[in-house]
Order: structure tokens, then sequence, then C-alpha cells
């Protein structure tokens, strides 16, 4: 009898404690729930966190990181950066910025990659992300056609394309702004200084209706961060589709 007791309520305080562990969502009128893929939230998102949240306000960003595009009303989100090549229906969207990109590899590879012709990149791996589409633009603005060979790369997510550039497997493309960081620190280079815009682009989205009041302040937030003109912001945020 002890040892079914003990049995008993070991389960019981196992189970008191597995649910006090679980993570407790900030709620509020000032939480924000904003979505966007790994990439953009490690390197464009998170250096600007604290500043996005500093403020009297209180404001609180509830950041979801998921390679979806989530129906944004059905999983209540307030607001989603995302990469694309135009608007999404059902959303109401504005262009954050560009890409211009530009050839970058390890401080190694880069020595033995030279300066000279863009064709002499070819002799080399190229790192794609989630398709080849930028690495096809860059060498079709120097009259090369670029098609992914048996010796290239591709990792769907951008963070992996940066790290196995500075570990020297091959030549990624840098995507400013996101790779701020790693030019500064010197764990990438640039090899080649032709820059090509690139036909993806950066989004924020949000649901069509009148947005609340703290997703409207921290829509005009990270507009500001990316430079993005105050008139196309508060278009953005008065839209009703």
């Amino acid at each position: 009898e002890g040892n079914r007791l003990h049995l008993r309520t070991t389960e019981a305080f196992a189970l008191i404690s597995s649910n006090s562990d679980r993570w407790i969502e900030p709620r509020g009128t000032a939480v924000v729930r904003l979505t966007s893929i790994p990439s953009v939230s490690g390197l464009w998102l998170m250096p600007r966190m604290a500043a996005l949240e500093n403020n009297p306000s209180r404001l609180r960003i509830v950041l979801d990181v998921d390679i979806r595009q989530a129906d944004l009303a059905d999983e209540g989100i307030d607001l989603s950066i995302r990469c694309g090549r135009g608007r999404i229906p059902g959303r109401v969207s504005v262009q954050l910025f560009e890409e211009h990109v530009f050839p970058v590899a390890s401080p190694d590879l880069a020595r033995e990659i030279g300066r000279g012709d863009p064709a002499r990149l070819l002799k080399f791996p190229l790192i794609n992300d989630s398709d080849a589409s930028a690495w096809r633009a860059w060498f079709a603005a120097q009259d090369i056609d670029y098609r992914p060979r048996p010796q290239d790369r591709r990792f769907e997510d951008y963070n992996l394309v940066l790290g196995a550039a500075a570990h020297g497997l091959g030549i990624a493309l840098a995507r400013p702004p996101m790779t701020e960081d790693q030019l500064k620190s010197g764990r990438i280079i640039e090899v080649d200084e032709r820059v090509v815009l690139s036909p993806i682009s950066y989004w924020l989205d949000r649901p069509i209706g009148r947005p609340r009041a703290a997703a409207a302040e921290l829509a005009r937030r990270i507009a500001a961060q990316a430079g993005l003109a105050a008139e196309k912001i508060e278009g953005f945020i008065a839209a009703e589709q």
C-alpha cells in the first residue's frame, strides 16, 4: 500500500511540475504577435528587438518563427515579415526594402578566388538558399547563364547559407541588410564588387481590417528601422484591404 501511494503521489507531483514548467505567453493590449522566417528573425529582427520594444508604452513582441505562410487572421497574428516577390491575396502588404546582392566567402577562400572575370566564380561551389533565383540574377547581369551544378550546395535557411560560406564550403550571396554583422566581423568578405538587384524583396503584412493600436505602432517602428517612408507605412496601416 505504501508503494502504491508513493507511485501515485510521484505521478501527481510530476504532472504538477510539468504544468508549472509550461511557457505562458504574455497577454494584453500592448502585446503584438509578429511572425517571420528563421533567417529574418535571427539576422534582421533580433538585432533590432530592443529598439522595437524600448518605449514608455510597454509594447511587447511575441515572435513566432515559422517557415509557413500562415493564415494571419485565423492564427491571431498581427504582423508578418517575409521574403517574396509580391503581395499575397488576403493580406495588406507593403514592401519594406529590396536586396542588392553580391558574392561573399570566407577570407581563406576569398584569397584563393582572387579578382577578375565573374566567370571565375564558377570554378568554386556556389551556395544557394531556397532556390537559385538570386545567383541566376547575379550571373545574368554579367551575361552568364547559371544553372545549379552537382558541386553546388543548397540550404533552405539563410543562416545555414552564411554558416557554410564562413566555413569555406563555397561562395554565397550577401543579402543586405541581413549580412551586416557577418561582414563587419570578417567571418565573410566580399569577393566581387558587382552588385545586382535580387528578384526577392522583404514585405510587411497584416490581416485585412483595422489593426490594433499596438500593432500599428510596431509597424511604424519596423518601417523606421527599414528606412521606409512615413507616408507608405501610414497607407499600410490605414488600408482596409
